[in-house]
C-alpha cells in the first residue's frame, strides 16, 4: 500500500498509485490542503488573509464538483463499478462541501461572531475533511486507471482471437481480410500500451513493457512473412516451424503487457528479476557501511551468507568457455582477497560486540574500507571483462558475414552448405546470449538489466527462426516469399546487433557516472538520418497552406471512392487509406494528430509512397485484365497518368529517405513532402473515375471484374497473388508499425 504520492504521509489513501497521471492530478489539491491546514496557530486574521483562505476553500470546493462529475459519468458507463464509484464521489462531495463551509470566513465578524466552525476554531474537523477528500479523490482516480486497464486486456482479448484466425488462414485472400483486421487492432492495443507505459511510475515496469512491445512490433512483419511462405509452402516442415515459433512469441509478448498493467503474472504472482552481480555487491556494501551506525542491526551469518552468493554468482564469468585464463585467474583472486577482507571485518566486528562497543572501532572501520575496496575492485574487474566480450563481438559481427551467407546458400539450394552455416550462427548466438547475461549482472539499473534480458531473448529465438527460413529457402530456392522471409529475420537479427551496441554505451555511462541511462529499446534505422524539428511560426504558415490544399484533395478522394459501386474493392480500400494518411499530414501542418515532429513526417511520406505505388500496381492489372474493352485513346491516357505516379512516387521516396541537417534544410524537405504528395493525390483523383467507369462498362458486358483476384484467376497466375499480397501485407503493416512508432515518444 502507498501513501499520498506527493509526500503527505499524514493523508494516507490506503491505495498503491502506480501511474504518473494519477499522481500529478493529486499534486494540486494536496498543495491547496496543506496550505489550509499548516497554517500557524496563532495566525493574524487580517482581511486579506481571511479573503485568501477563502478563495482556496472554495477552489478546492470547485475542482472537487468537476472531478466528481466526471466520477459520475464514469460510474454511469460502467456497471461493474458503478456502486463503489458512486461511494467515492459522494464521499468527495461531502468532503469538498466540508472544506468549502470550513473555510467561509469572508470577514473577521463572520469569523468570530456567529460561534459556527471555521479552519481557526475546528482545525480537526478541517484535519478530517482533508482526509476523506484525499481518499476518495484517490480512490476515484484508481478507479478510472482500472478501466484502462480493462481496456487494454480487451484489447489484448480481440488481439489474440484474430492471431488465432490468422495462424489457421489456408488461403492468400483470407489471410490478407484477416491480416487487415489485426493491424487495426494492432494499432489500437499500440496506443493504450504506448500511452501505458510512459504513464508508469516504476521504472521497471516501464522497460519491461518497452521491451514486450518491441517483440510485438518486430515479430508483427515476421509473422507477415512467416505466414505468406507456409501459405505458399504448406508442406515445409520448416516452414511451420519459423511460422509457430513467431505465433507463440508475439502470444507471450501479448500475456508479459497483461502481467504488466495487472501487476502479477500468470499464476498470480509478482514477478520478480533474478539478483544481478551488481545490485547483489550494492546491498552487501550498505549492510557493511551500515555497521559504522549500528554493529547489532544485522548478524555476521547474515553478511558471510550474503557474501558466499555473490561469489556463486562470478561463475557465470569464471565458468564460462570464452572467458581467457587471466581474466579467469584474476577474478578468482579478487573474489579471495574479498573473502579475506570479509572475514577480517566479521573477526573485528564479533570482538567489538563482546566489548559491548555502541559503535565501529577505529579497527573495525579500517576492515569496513577494505572491505568495500575489494568487493569495488570485484566489480570493476567483472564490467571491464563483460564489456571488453561484447565489444569483441559487436566488432567480430558487424560485417554480417554469416548471414549473408546463409542467403546465398539458401538461394543455391545447397542445403550443406545451411546446416554448416547454421552451426556457425548457432555458435554466435550462443555467445551473444551469454554475453548478454554477463551484462546483465553489471549494467547498474534495473531498467537496463531488463532491457539486457530482452536482448538476451531475443537471441536466442531469432537464432534458430533464421536457420529455419534459411532452410526453407534451400528446399525451395526460387521461392521470392521464402527469401523475402529470411531477409526479414536476418534484418531482425541486426537490429538486435544494433540495440546491443546501444545498451553497452549505456552501461558505461552508468559506471562512469555520466548518467543514471535509460536504454532506450526500440531502434529504427529510418529514423536515424535526421533530428526531430519544430518549425516556426511563419514556415507553419507556409505549410498550413499547403495542409489545407492537401485536405481538399483527401476530400476529392474520399468523394470518388464513395461513388464506387463495389465498396469491398481492392482499389478503394487501398484509396480510403492512402486518404487517411495524407489526412494525417494534413492534421500534422495544423500541429494535432500522431504526427507530433519533422522526422514523423518523413517516415509517414517513406511509408505512403509503398502505398501510392501499389494503386499503380493495380491500375496495370486492369488495364491488362479489361485491355480488349479499352479504346486506344483511354488506353494512352491511364498509361500516361499511372507513369505520372509511378515518378511522382519515386521523388517522394527519394525525399523521404535523403538525410537533412538545418532548419532550413527540414523545412525545404517538409514543404516538398508534401508538394509531392499533392501530386500524387490529383492524379489518384484524376483516374479513380475511369477505372470506375471502366469496371462499370465490363460488368454490363458480363466480364468477371468483382476484384483483382478474379483477374488474376483469369491470368491463371500465381506470381501476381503473392505480390499483391505482399504489396497488401506490406503496406497494412507499415502503416501500422508507423503508428507504433510514433507512440514511442509519447
Amino acid at each position: 500500500m502507498a501513501s499520498s504520492p506527493c509526500g503527505g504521509g499524514n493523508f494516507d489513501c490506503g491505495l498503491e498509485i502506480q501511474t504518473r497521471s494519477v499522481e500529478q492530478t493529486l499534486i494540486p489539491l494536496v498543495s491547496q490542503i496543506t496550505t489550509l491546514i499548516n497554517h500557524k496557530d496563532k495566525l493574524k486574521k487580517t482581511e486579506k488573509t481571511l479573503r485568501a483562505i477563502q478563495r482556496v476553500g472554495q477552489a478546492v470546493s470547485v475542482a472537487v464538483g468537476r472531478f466528481v462529475a466526471v466520477g459520475e459519468a464514469i460510474a454511469a458507463e460502467n456497471e461493474d463499478l458503478k456502486d463503489e464509484m458512486g461511494l467515492a464521489c459522494f464521499e468527495a462531495r461531502r468532503a469538498g462541501t466540508a472544506i468549502a463551509q470550513l473555510t467561509d470566513v469572508s470577514s473577521l465578524e463572520q469569523c468570530e461572531g456567529d460561534g459556527r466552525s471555521t479552519v481557526f476554531s475546528d482545525r480537526t474537523g478541517m484535519v478530517k475533511a482533508a482526509r476523506m477528500l484525499l481518499s476518495s479523490v484517490t480512490k476515484v482516480l484508481v478507479l478510472a486507471d482500472c478501466i484502462v486497464i480493462k481496456q487494454i486486456i480487451s484489447s489484448r482479448n480481440k488481439v489474440l482471437v484474430t492471431l488465432e484466425q490468422l495462424e489457421r488462414v489456408s488461403t492468400f485472400q483470407e489471410f490478407v481480410q484477416i491480416f487487415s483486421q489485426f493491424g487495426n487492432e494492432m494499432v489500437e492495443f499500440a496506443h493504450l500500451t504506448g500511452d501505458r507505459q510512459n504513464d508508469l511510475k516504476d521504472e521497471k515496469k516501464r522497460a519491461r513493457m518497452a521491451a514486450a512491445r518491441a517483440v510485438l512490433e518486430k515479430c508483427t512483419m515476421m509473422l507477415l512473412t512467416a505466414s505468406k511462405t507456409c501459405l505458399r509452402h504448406p508442406d515445409c516442415e520448416s516452414a511451420r516451424i519459423n511460422k509457430e515459433a513467431v505465433f507463440q512469441r508475439m502470444r507471450l509478448a501479448l500475456e508479459q503487457v497483461i502481467e504488466i498493467v495487472t501487476d502479477t503474472r500468470s499464476g498470480g504472482e509478482a514477478r520478480a528479476l533474478p539478483v544481478s552481480i551488481y545490485a547483489g555487491i550494492k546491498d552487501f556494501k550498505v549492510k557493511v557501511e551500515g555497521l559504522r551506525d549500528s554493529l547489532y542491526c544485522v548478524s555476521c551469518e547474515a553478511v558471510a551468507a550474503q557474501l558466499e552468493a555473490l561469489m556463486e554468482k562470478t561463475e557465470d564469468f569464471t565458468d564460462s568457455a570464452y572467458t581467457s585464463h587471466e581474466q579467469r585467474e584474476t577474478i578468482i583472486q579478487l573474489c579471495q582477497i574479498t573473502r579475506q577482507e570479509t572475514k577480517q571485518l566479521i573477526n573485528t566486528w564479533r570482538h567489538a560486540q563482546l566489548l559491548k562497543a555502541k559503535e565501529a572501532t577505529d579497527e573495525m572501520e579500517l576492515s569496513i574500507l577494505k572491505t568495500c575496496q575489494s568487493v569495488g575492485d570485484l566489480r570493476r574487474e567483472l564490467h571491464r571483462v563483460a564489456v571488453g566480450r561484447a565489444t569483441e563481438l559487436l566488432k567480430l559481427h558487424s560485417d554480417h558475414l554469416v548471414l549473408q551467407a546463409l542467403k546465398a546458400s539458401g538461394g543455391d539450394g545447397n542445403l550443406e552448405a545451411v546446416a554448416d552455416y547454421a552451426g556457425t550462427l548457432t555458435e554466435h548466438k550462443e555467445q551473444l546470449v551469454e554475453t548478454c547475461r554477463l551484462l546483465c549482472h553489471i549494467s547498474g539499473t534495473e531498467p537496463l538489466e531488463i532491457t539486457c534480458i530482452h536482448a538476451e531473448e531475443t537471441f536466442r529465438v531469432i537464432g534458430p527462426q533464421i536457420i529455419s527460413a534459411a532452410q526453407t529457402l534451400a528446399l525451395h530456392p526460387t521461392s521470392k516469399i521464402a527469401k523475402e522471409n529470411l531477409d526479414v529475420f536476418c534484418e531482425a537479427w541486426e537490429s538486435q546487433l544494433c540495440d546491443m551496441a546501444i545498451l553497452l554505451k549505456e552501461i558505461n555511462d552508468v559506471f562512469e557516472g555520466r548518467r543514471g541511462a535509460l536504454i532506450k529499446p526500440f531502434s529504427h534505422k529510418h529514423l536515424k538520418t535526421v533530428k526531430a524539428a519544430k518549425l516556426d511560426a511563419e514556415e507553419q504558415t507556409t505549410i498550413a497552406k499547403l495542409g489545407l490544399e492537401l485536405c481538399l484533395l483527401t476530400s476529392d478522394v474520399d468523394s470518388e471512392v464513395e461513388r464506387w459501386d463495389e465498396q469491398d474493392h481492392e482499389m478503394v480500400r487501398l484509396c480510403q487509406i492512402i486518404s487517411s494518411m495524407a489526412y494525417s499530414m494534413y492534421l500534422f501542418t495544423r500541429g494535432e494528430g500522431l504526427l507530433k515532429t519533422t522526422l514523423d513526417l518523413f517516415h509517414q511520406a517513406e511509408v505512403r509512397q509503398r502505398s501510392f505505388s501499389l494503386i499503380g500496381f493495380l491500375i496495370e492489372s486492369l488495364q491488362g485484365a479489361i485491355k480488349s474493352n479499352l479504346l486506344d485513346e483511354d488506353r494512352i491516357l491511364i498509361l500516361s497518368e499511372t507513369e505520372k505516379l509511378s515518378a511522382a512516387c519515386q521523388q517522394l521516396q527519394v525525399c523521404a529517405k535523403t538525410p537533412v541537417q538545418g532548419k532550413s534544410a527540414i523545412f525545404q524537405k517538409v514543404d516538398s513532402s508534401i508538394q509531392n504528395t499533392k501530386g500524387i493525390l490529383t492524379v489518384v483523383v484524376y483516374l479513380l473515375p475511369i477505372c470506375n467507369k471502366l469496371i462499370r462498362k465490363c460488368k454490363s458486358e458480363r466480364s468477371c471484374l468483382a476484384s483483382p483476384q478474379h483477374w488474376r484467376e483469369k491470368q491463371q497466375s500465381t506470381t501476381v497473388s503473392e505480390e499483391t499480397l505482399n504489396g497488401f501485407g506490406v503496406k497494412s503493416l507499415e502503416q501500422h508499425m508507423a503508428n507504433l512508432t510514433f507512440l514511442e515518444s509519447k
